[in-house]
């Protein structure tokens, strides 16, 4: 076992986006999945979904995109980042992804690894001005446990209730499939985000 973890975070389909003539349950399924396979590539790391809000079924049906053994559960719809990091058992910190960042590179994930060693919470903001990432340092703190945030949570939101300057670590940032706007940022020369690309070519 790694004391390093990471949770992909579904959203229910009713509250995801997708491409004008495209499902929105397959977007949505296409992109947790990609998300997956660019973190469960990654070394030293174990890897876990979560739904948030989401019945058996729901968590039975993003469960089916992973390998085998790979936990998934449901985290509760009001706080599910910290439900998520409390369900995922022991570990030295982990890092929530929002499940639409199907093509993110995975040393982004390790710079929030990397920051957690000394800062409460580390962040990968994304360019809509939500957050793409979320990691936090176990036993979490306080401060965290009452900002309770999420991936539409402000930056700005954080900075103005930590303790201590170095409390917030900011990574990279990356984007979020959210609008059509944000499907121009995907790089079709990039190895990956195969499902995605299906989706989009309507197959």
């Amino acid at each position: 076992m790694n004391d390093r973890r990471v949770v992909v975070m579904v959203v229910p389909a009713a509250a995801t986006w997708a491409p004008p003539g495209r499902e929105p349950g397959a977007w949505r399924l296409a992109l947790a999945e990609d998300t997956y396979e660019v973190l469960a590539a990654l070394d030293r790391v174990d890897v876990a979904v979560a739904v948030a809000g989401g019945d058996e079924s729901a968590v039975a049906e993003v469960a089916a995109l992973t390998w085998p053994g790979t936990p998934a559960y449901g985290v509760d719809a009001a706080r599910p980042v910290l439900d998520a990091v409390a369900q995922v058992g022991p570990a030295a910190a982990v890092v929530a992804v929002s499940h639409d960042v199907p093509d993110l590179p995975g040393l982004l994930i390790g710079k929030l690894f990397r920051a957690l060693s000394s800062a409460d919470i580390a962040v990968t903001p994304a360019e809509d001005g939500t957050l793409a990432a979320i990691g936090v340092g176990l036993p979490v703190a306080d401060w965290v446990a009452a900002a309770s945030p999420g991936f539409d949570t402000p930056l700005a939101a954080l900075e103005e209730v930590k303790p201590r300057r170095h409390a917030v670590a900011i990574g990279p940032g990356w984007h979020r499939l959210r609008s059509a706007a944000d499907l121009a940022r995907l790089d079709p020369g990039l190895e990956g985000w195969d499902a995605t690309r299906s989706i989009l070519r309507g197959a």
